[in-house]
């Protein structure tokens, strides 16, 4: 029977700037009472990972620029939030009323180049930007945790998807497990050969970690995962990117 089992880790405090990330999941696995195993994987919300990153801002420190003023009228948005998200992105592909579509500069289609508000200061004066490079700290945290066992990495974020309603996990970052596994050329139950089967790992297993996270006051941003059907392997989140010559809809 194949069975993958979840489970949040306890007592992780509110994280800032410079913390050790690797101490704090150390001393959560302890706290919730997780021997890890080798082939884990532990999937780490996005927010906590840009706060010890230091990745926090002050918006009165931000002077929007002019076409960060222009868009803020267009969109309706805060021009410093606007002038953040610019400098984040690469390209703007949809701006409208509440709607700002971007090419992040590490290459994801997404809102607002990922930037948040929600549980960053209560007054609503900071924004959070993504960490500078998920794959990096992915790589940093699976080797500072191998003494525990040999583990899996993945950095998680809440994307909104083209064609679907609704936000779901999607990996930011990856280090020991796969983030794209290409099934073509492998056979289905009537012998068929698979033609177009990729399955993107990283993201179904950042997708399920979310149901364990939640989305707002849960406090649950680290999640144990066991029994995930792929053996570990180096990977990274960017093998997730599809080529913009493969974009039909850019």
């Amino acid at each position: 029977m194949r069975t993958l089992t979840l489970t949040a880790l306890e007592g992780i405090p509110e994280v800032r700037a410079g913390d050790d990330l690797a101490d704090l999941l150390r001393a959560a696995l302890e706290r919730t009472g997780l021997v890890p195993r080798d082939g884990d994987v532990l999937v780490i919300a996005q927010k906590i990972v840009s706060k010890s990153e230091g990745r926090r801002v002050a918006l009165e420190t931000v002077e929007p620029g002019e076409r960060a003023r222009a868009l803020a009228r267009l969109t309706g948005k805060d021009a410093r939030l606007v002038e953040l998200i610019l400098r984040e992105s690469v390209e703007v592909l949809r701006a409208r009323r509440d709607v700002l579509i971007v090419e992040h500069r590490r290459g994801w289609i997404m809102a607002n180049a990922g930037i948040d508000l929600s549980n960053v200061s209560a007054e609503g004066t900071h924004a959070l930007l993504l960490p500078e490079d998920p794959d990096a700290t992915c790589a940093r945290l699976r080797a500072s945790l191998a003494d525990l066992a040999d583990l899996g990495v993945v950095i998680n974020d809440s994307f909104g998807r083209a064609w679907r309603c609704g936000v779901t996990g999607t990996a930011l970052g990856t280090a020991g497990l796969p983030g794209l596994v290409d099934l073509r050329g492998r056979r289905d139950r009537n012998g068929r050969a698979l033609l177009t089967s990729e399955v993107a790992v990283a993201d179904e297993l950042a997708a399920a970690a979310s149901l364990v996270m939640g989305q707002a006051d849960e406090g649950h941003p680290a999640v144990l995962a066991r029994g995930v059907p792929w053996p570990l392997r180096e990977s990274n989140a960017r093998e997730l990117l599809r080529p913009r010559a493969m974009d039909l809809f850019r």
